[in-house]
């Protein structure tokens, strides 16, 4: 625990060490040194581009303070009033301004840690807490590691930076001085010569008796000792913080049962990680005593790699040769053509060439009569030749010079890298993990291990039909978890997973069976509503801001069991006629369930209702709503039928029969009606209309 102990300002053993509102701690003298004035740290906020109302760029330049920190009161970037009684976060960075200014915060301390700032009054770092606890440990921790003679102590009036060794502490000023120091702060003459000098284990000694069963008092009430202990601030006070001070309307309890209570806690906890740490330990040792098995059983097996690899490189080298040989003839071919075509296109060049001299020499001809005498036929060679030139020249090559063949490595490469030592057997069977395994409502989750040691590709998860039937697959990858929705309530699943890789199949793993909840949880679907539609109540109540009609769902579909659930009428001024039943997913939102052949619906007004699908009115029934009625739906899909209640009574006639597929839960409102949904209700007794 060498590191728990050592200052993060100058990596020493503690000295006095100071306990920051932050939890972390700092050596008296480091805090002495990196004390600065807090309009410091303000300009370094200003520069950073703060004003009185804190936005994004305020903290762009000024990275060692969060965003989020600034703004929040439970994890202030800046902690004013440095009084331990009286820590407060900073709710903006106007109200930092304004504390600085007018009240007594004239020093600030930045964490070295946690980068944080803690603004202290008039008294700077000496107002913070001593953390006692760290010092006994520290002092205890460094005597048993380093000899008394070679104890190291910081000198206490060196810069931080240029700290020395202290070689005495004065008995009188408590303060040590090294060598320089004690010249020149400290000297042999005057008042300071009757001041006794000791050596640095003798000086420790006596600040370790001096501190030896002082109690704590309170930096705010130096008169009273800390003896209770205030929950909302966590930090100890004394009764008169508790009556008079800042902490009057906190939660105080006495500091001997909280104590005991917090170690308690801690206690409690340590022996949970101890068993942890535990595990760990013989885990280790397992791994370390593997590593010798390991180097037995790969030795043979690295001959065998090795040979296998040194075949490959030999045929790789000799598919190389014949490869060449193919370049070489498309060289060879490419060449050829390309000669071809030139010297058919030097000929024509050449009569070409031949006709343009003659034709000169004809233009030269000064008797009208001879020209004219030949001229005619000239004129329709040089044309026919004009005309042909480009066709018969073939002005594009006939073949480019870039070599046209392509050699494929993609496939080699993939063979190469997918090579595995592993692969060389399939995998042993999976192991289902039955305490990351759950079933909620009508989901369920497994969770899996793969075979120690193995190699494994894709995982595949199979569950049955929840009627012991037989398995299917539901989930093909390489995740070891996996979530199948959708499945039928009040139903037991069981489920199995094998591992497969290039070499073959593991065997299936033990199966585990998981139960669907019997009654049905749900909430209405934001997701597939209508955009007119707004949700409160965690997804339960709806209203909707049109005066037409929406249709929302709910979010989950029925395919079997029993199933029912209510709708509690909030609001009401009878202008409207709400419909509820149930709809296939992809039914039309934009009107009223039962409008289309994918809704079945009872719209209901205040008098009376109709049962309605597919645009068709039926069973008229009297009686109707007010503001509170409670509209039940049962889904009875064992029977696949859609009956209703009203106030707990049945309304009407059964409403739907023969009923096949996967229903949502469904109702249609308007601006009018405000309703909640109630879920997870057992289905109600039968009754005679139920039977009818």
């Amino acid at each position: 625990m060498e590191g728990e102990l050592k200052c993060p300002m100058c990596q020493q053993f503690y000295c006095n060490p100071l306990l920051l509102p932050c939890s972390h701690s700092i050596c008296a003298s480091c805090a002495s040194n990196i004390q600065e004035p807090s309009q410091t740290f303000l300009t370094q906020l200003e520069e950073g581009g703060c004003s009185s109302t804190p936005g994004e760029g305020d903290l762009k330049d000024f990275p060692d303070i969060d965003k989020i920190s600034i703004l929040s009161e439970t994890d202030s970037g800046v902690v004013c009033n440095s009084r331990p009684s009286s820590y407060i976060g900073t709710p903006s960075i106007a109200n930092i301004y304004q504390t600085v200014q007018f009240t007594q915060n004239p020093y600030g301390i930045k964490c070295p840690v946690c980068k944080k700032i803690i603004l202290l009054d008039e008294n700077g770092y000496k107002s913070l807490p001593c953390n006692k606890v760290l010092e006994t440990i520290a002092e205890k921790f460094s005597h048993s590691k380093y000899k008394p003679l070679t104890l190291y102590v910081n000198c206490q009036m060196c810069e931080h930076n240029e700290a020395k060794e202290a070689v005495v502490m004065c008995e009188q000023c408590n303060v040590f001085y090294c060598q320089s120091c004690k010249e020149s702060c400290h000297p042999d003459r005057g008042p300071l010569a009757k001041h006794t000098l000791l050596d640095t284990i003798q000086g420790r000694a006596l600040q370790r008796a001096r501190n030896k069963g002082r109690e704590l008092r309170c930096l705010e009430h130096e008169e009273e000792q800390l003896s209770m202990y205030c929950m909302t601030c966590s930090i100890p006070v004394c009764c008169t913080c508790q009556h008079e001070g800042g902490h009057s309307q906190h939660d105080v309890q006495a500091i001997g049962a909280m104590c005991k209570s917090q170690k308690l806690e801690l206690s409690q906890i340590l022996q949970s990680l101890s068993e942890k740490a535990k595990v760990g330990t013989e885990f280790i040792q397992s791994l370390k005593s593997m590593t010798d098995q390991v180097h037995g059983n790969c030795l043979d097996f690295e001959a065998t790699v090795a040979a296998q690899c040194d075949a490959l490189i030999d045929a790789i080298k000799k598919r190389k040769q014949e490869l060449l040989v193919h370049v070489a003839e498309e060289r060879d071919l490419k060449i050829s053509m390309l000669k071809e075509q030139a010297s058919q296109c030097t000929a024509l060049l050449q009569r070409t060439t031949g006709l343009l001299h003659f034709s000169i020499e004809v233009l030269k001809e000064s008797d009208p009569a001879s020209f004219l005498q030949v001229s005619s036929g000239l004129i329709s060679r040089v044309s026919t030749a004009d005309q042909n030139f480009n066709k018969d020249m073939e002005l594009t090559p006939r073949i480019a010079t870039e070599i046209d063949l392509t050699l494929d490595t993609g496939p080699t490469l993939h063979a190469i890298q997918s090579m595995n030592f592993f692969q060389l057997k399939a995998p042993g069977k999976p192991r289902i993990v039955p305490e990351d395994c759950s079933a909620e409502n009508n989901s369920v989750t497994i969770a899996w291990q793969p075979h120690m040691g193995n190699v494994v590709e894709n995982y595949s998860l199979e569950l049955d039909d929840g009627c012991g039937g037989d398995f299917r697959v539901v989930y093909v990858g390489s995740e070891t978890i996996c979530t199948v929705d959708g499945l039928h309530f009040n139903s037991t699943y069981y489920a199995r997973v094998k591992a497969t890789n290039n070499s073959g199949d593991s065997d299936y793993s033990d199966p585990i069976s998981l139960q669907t909840a019997e009654v049905a949880w749900f909430t209405l679907d934001p997701f597939s509503a209508h955009p007119d539609i707004l949700f409160s109540n965690d997804n339960h109540t709806a209203t909707c801001n049109s005066y037409e009609h929406r249709i929302l769902l709910g979010g989950v579909g029925f395919s079997k069991g029993i199933h029912y659930w209510e709708v509690t009428i909030d609001r009401y001024d009878k202008h409207s006629d709400p419909a509820i039943g149930i709809a296939r997913f992809d039914v039309d939102k934009c009107q009223m369930l039962g409008k289309d052949e994918k809704g079945w619906s009872m719209y209901i007004d205040d008098g009376r209702s109709w049962f309605m699908h597919n645009d068709e009115h039926s069973e008229r029934t009297d009686g109707g709503i007010k503001r509170g009625s409670v509209i039940g739906v049962l889904l009875d899909l064992d029977r696949h039928r859609l009956c209703y209640f009203v106030d707990s009574i049945p309304h009407g006639p059964v409403a739907y029969k023969n009923l096949h597929g996967v229903f949502f839960p469904a109702l249609s409102i308007n601006r009018n009606v405000q309703v909640t949904l109630r879920t997870g209700l057992e289905p109600p007794a039968e009754s005679e209309s139920d039977d009818e």
